[in-house]
């Protein structure tokens, strides 16, 4: 995947795959082209050169709705909720609109409760969204995602705003859908918690894919402590790279 603004390369050839039932992150520094790189997936954006494939069917010249119905989903790196609505509110507008493709005779109603039990947002499930803090709102996000029923759910900064017990409880959630089949693709600063539940780690720098591997493959990669954790001199002045903008490695 190439994408261009003007003369600016914000997604240099990187190529990423995700399969099921597993947990695939992406991490690098603020402006490394994560979420760019979820813009064209999600079709938000046109890549000035390569393909989004989904079970061998190509995409990239699909919109998003239609790849919604495919079986795509996603969260955003700045909260996309509607606010005036309930929790309830929230969730039931993806219900809904997933009735007008599905058409499986699942009822929307059925769908929202059972997303919400799952979630643990039953007991604020009347409280409006833009009443919740950021750490909760973030679920009620994932829990809309989930309504539609996807194949992939592809989430941007989900951590962002959560304590340290939110986080925990949110990665163990999200093991749990990995290990249902679902298709995971966490984009996180939260290095720590890209490290406990990730599969395989994909490393973005300026644009381009600089390492792929387990947890393990990645904390110990060359390129990647060049990259993020600088030498050791570096280290004693200022922090180069992710260690600008993410918990130590």
């Amino acid at each position: 995947m190439t994408v261009r603004f003007g003369g600016k390369v914000a997604v240099d050839e990187a190529s990423l795959v995700a399969e099921p039932g597993r947990i695939t992150g992406l991490i690098g520094a603020n402006g490394a082209g994560k979420t760019t790189l979820f813009n064209v997936v999600t079709g938000l954006l046109a890549p000035d050169a390569g393909e989004v494939v989904l079970d061998g069917r190509d995409l990239t010249r699909l919109p998003p709705y239609k790849r919604a119905r495919l079986g795509l989903a996603r969260t955003f790196q700045r909260l996309e909720l509607l606010g005036t609505m309930t929790v309830r509110e929230n969730i039931a507008v993806a219900a809904e609109t997933r009735r007008g493709w599905a058409r499986d005779g699942v009822r929307p109603a059925r769908v929202v409760d059972a997303v919400l039990d799952r979630i643990g947002l039953r007991d604020i499930a009347d409280v409006r969204a833009d009443t919740l803090p950021t750490g909760i709102a973030r679920l009620v996000e994932l829990a809309r995602a989930l309504a539609t029923k996807p194949e992939v759910l592809l989430l941007d900064e989900p951590a962002s705003g959560q304590t340290e017990q939110e986080t925990e409880k949110f990665g163990s959630m999200l093991q749990v859908l990995a290990g249902e089949g679902m298709t995971v693709v966490l984009v996180e600063h939260d290095v720590p918690l890209v490290m406990a539940i990730c599969d395989v780690v994909h490393v973005l720098d300026f644009g381009r894919i600089i390492a792929v591997g387990t947890p393990e493959e990645i904390r110990h990669d060359a390129n990647v402590i060049a990259a993020y954790l600088g030498s050791p001199e570096q280290r004693d002045g200022e922090p180069s790279g992710a260690a600008r903008h993410s918990r130590c490695l």
